[in-house]
């Protein structure tokens, strides 16, 4: 059996893009407009997890948790950077990686899925039958994370974080493509993707209708419980299917499904310019001459082996490493709900922008 290639992916931080290979992560961001800095770190290779941790259908949430982890931690690393702070002094602990990523995603559910299971009960006698209460209560949520997507984007500080997911994403095709890893070969490449984060958060809104549309009629503590029961299942489904339409979009109900997803990235994406560009070119070189794919940097100015942050983001293995979770979002705007939100975009690393369209 031909073993599955390798895709690589990451997402855009404050002011640059973290790339994840096999074996290491890196960071690059811009220190001043001559100079780019990147960090980079090993991946832990040695803490192998359970098999079935990699199983189809329950990798997805696994993956997003770890996304969700690693892109709290770049976030923080990279904001350091950005201000010039001492990365020691700034750094978060163990416990507040955790405690940070607990209210994210918690927010985050009560404002996607527990928010419109509860206006939903509250006009059933407005909706009779489990059918059109199911539906609602979709449309709902779906109304509410684009609502959301809209009012972030037109943050100025948010609208430069969405250039470089577009350079992330470009840089991605360009190395998927064969093509040299090249400003002007970037500048050509779509910066939309069919496994990028934002098309793994709108999937999980839709499949949300389908399974719960399964499900008999509730009180409003049972209707909520479920909610919470069946968001792993959910993220899972979707996840198996971001993970088919990144392999065949050729394929016309494939690319049906994923162009819905396509559109939104036009709103968590912009058209980069050639210096985020270059800042995107900078992280994915860091890693794939860690795989061995390019010699090692001779010019160390472009690319300086740095400390990983405090708990430093770490797979278990290298497969782990590349689908640990464009999302969804690449980073996380200002507030709990958005950092959710935005480490899903990681999703794409296990290959979310690696293959051309």
């Amino acid at each position: 059996m031909e073993k599955e290639k390798f895709n690589y992916g990451g997402q855009a931080v404050i002011e640059g893009v973290m790339m994840r290979g096999k074996n290491s992560l890196a960071i690059a961001f811009r220190r001043d407009p001559e100079h780019i800095g990147v960090e980079g770190w090993a991946l832990d290779q040695s803490a192998k997890r359970p098999k079935f941790l990699k199983w189809p259908f329950i990798r997805g949430t696994v993956n997003m948790v770890d996304s969700l982890v690693m892109g709290v931690k770049t976030l923080v690393f990279s904001a350091n950077q950005s201000l010039g702070e001492d990365e020691e002094a700034e750094s978060l602990s163990h416990g507040e990686i955790i405690g940070t990523v607990a209210i994210s995603l918690g927010l985050g559910i009560a404002l996607f899925f527990l928010l419109p299971a509860f206006l939903a009960q509250m006009i059933r006698a407005w909706a009779p039958g489990r059918f059109w209460q199911n539906l609602l209560e979709g449309l709902m949520r779906i109304g509410i994370f684009l609502a959301y997507i809209l009012s972030i984007s037109q943050i100025k500080d948010i609208q430069r974080v969405f250039q470089y997911h577009g350079a992330e994403h470009k840089t991605i095709y360009n190395f998927e493509s064969g093509q040299p890893l090249a400003v002007e070969n970037a500048r050509r490449m779509s910066r939309l993707h069919p496994r990028c984060g934002t098309s793994f958060l709108l999937l999980v809104m839709v499949v949300s209708i389908l399974v719960y549309s399964l499900l008999p009629a509730m009180t409003l503590a049972q209707r909520l419980l479920s909610r919470l029961v069946l968001l792993p299942v959910i993220a899972g489904i979707a996840y198996e299917i971001i993970r088919l339409a990144g392999r065949r979009l050729d394929n016309p109900l494939v690319a049906a499904i994923s162009w819905p997803g396509m559109q939104l990235q036009r709103l968590t994406t912009r058209e980069p310019d050639d210096s985020q560009l270059e800042v995107a070119i900078a992280a994915l070189t860091k890693v794939i001459q860690d795989d061995g794919l390019l010699p090692p940097a001779v010019d160390t100015e472009m690319a300086a082996e740095g400390a990983a942050p405090d708990g430093a983001p770490a797979a278990a293995d290298g497969e782990a490493a590349a689908e640990a979770p464009d999302g969804a979002p690449d980073t996380s705007p200002d507030g709990a709900p958005a950092a959710s939100a935005a480490a899903a975009e990681g999703v794409k690393g296990e290959g979310h922008a690696g293959s051309p369209q």
